[in-house]
């Protein structure tokens, strides 16, 4: 099966009503994607030690492209976070130094890693740094600005949304869109890379990319885009309550990730079956229909699948079986996210607030009373009445003291004399 099909089945392209996919630069992609072994890419922004949950429909976009048969590159930008992307921000990024995109794109490629497959030249993570870095302002400018329309820079979505807003649009940030389409024209010219992908806010880059190679090169390049994923409650994907849903464990533990999926609304089940995991269609389709309490089923498919993908499988099953013993009741002994504190200090009193906020299972203590507020907060199963309620001794039940927040995140304290 072309692998085009597959990424349309599996619900990363959009369509029109009529099933005319939307966001293709050119439909003879389909036909590219049926030849043997073509190379593709998307970039990722080391703006952060860890990729998230929202990060996702890329990554297994590649991994999709080399169970085809394909060659994925994933392009970390070194050089472009140097820049920063405005496609899709309303105001300027933080600048980052040199040594903190070092740090992230170590962590980006530890990520990358888990979902493809880097050995014998079956895929390529590159650095755009390796190429912009060196670059010669005045001969860029004349090889390659020569063929760049202002007026068109200008049309593009992600620069009129600057341009309306107070702050307006930096020319460092102007410069973005060149940098990316160099980045293309570098890969084609270099590992016959003919494919770009990305989110919907890419397209003008990717078009960029695209045109520049046809001016230099005389040779056509295709671009596919993949709709941002939102909640069926119109949320944006991979946040939550606690803030992003990190992919690195030390982050976000694998027991939390396997619960963000296992929590997920009904009506998302088949749609993430889909796109988040590997499993055939024919299974996810069958899942997707049921019902009720069957759907809880699906939930625990999804769950296992994703968390299998990111962290491992040994690490799915010990999250697995941790939730099912808590939502059975049986919540003593389990594996749960622990915080060790002084026998002397629960004597005095712990605030809930500090311990909640401390366990991570609020972003803030601020967080941790509109949880209390909301009848959200639990200290062994009991709701919790009072902003300033403190955590005991008396509290202790076999040792422990156990932490809810909201229907199912879990956390204990014990104590060390």
């Amino acid at each position: 099966m072309n692998v085009f099909d597959v990424l349309l089945e599996r619900g990363f392209i959009a369509t029109e009503e009529d099933g005319t996919p939307k966001q293709v630069t050119d439909m003879k992609v389909r036909e590219v994607l049926g030849q043997d072994n073509i190379s593709c890419y998307i970039g990722f922004d080391p703006t952060a030690s860890s990729l998230h949950v929202g990060s996702l429909v890329q990554i297994m976009v590649l991994a999709h492209m080399q169970r085809a048969g394909h060659r994925p590159i994933a392009v970390v930008g070194g050089g472009t976070a140097m820049v920063g992307d405005p496609s899709g921000k309303s105001e300027m990024r933080k600048m980052l130094t040199q040594e903190d995109i070092n740090n992230n794109m170590l962590g980006l490629k530890k990520h990358l890693s888990r979902f493809i497959e880097f050995s014998e030249d079956k895929a390529m993570i590159a650095n755009n740094a390796d190429w912009l870095s060196p670059i010669n302002y005045i001969e860029f400018l004349r090889d390659y600005g020569v063929h760049f329309s202002v007026n068109r820079m200008l049309a593009a979505e992600s620069v009129k949304l600057r341009l309306e807003k107070e702050q307006g649009l930096s020319f460092l940030e102007f410069n973005y869109m060149l940098l990316q389409a160099f980045d293309f024209l570098h890969l084609k010219q270099n590992h016959d890379c003919v494919l770009q992908m990305g989110g919907d806010d890419q397209w003008g880059n990717i078009c960029a990319g695209i045109d520049l190679i046809r001016r230099v090169e005389r040779k056509s390049a295709y671009g596919i885009t993949f709709p941002l994923i939102t909640t069926a409650s119109g949320a944006k994907m991979g946040k939550t309550e606690q803030g992003a849903v990190w992919l690195d464990s030390e982050l976000f533990s694998p027991l939390d990730y396997y619960q963000f999926w296992r929590n997920v609304d009904d009506r998302d089940v088949k749609k993430f079956l889909g796109i988040f995991t590997f499993l055939p269609m024919e299974q996810v389709n069958e899942l997707g229909q049921l019902q009720g309490k069957d759907i809880n089923k699906a939930k625990k498919i999804l769950a296992f699948e994703a968390t299998k993908l990111n962290h491992g499988e040994q690490a799915a099953k010990t999250a697995q079986e941790t939730v099912e013993k808590i939502w059975s009741g049986d919540k003593k002994g389990v594996d749960l996210p622990t915080l060790t504190v002084l026998s002397s200090e629960l004597e005095e009193g712990i605030l809930a607030t500090e311990l909640f906020h401390k366990l991570d299972l609020v972003p803030s203590k601020s967080e941790a009373k509109r949880l209390i507020k909301k009848g959200g907060a639990s200290i062994n199963d009991e709701r919790i009445q009072a902003f300033d309620f403190k955590v005991t001794s008396a509290d202790l039940q076999d040792g422990e003291i156990l932490l809810r927040a909201g229907r199912k995140r879990y956390a204990k304290v014990v104590v060390k004399s």
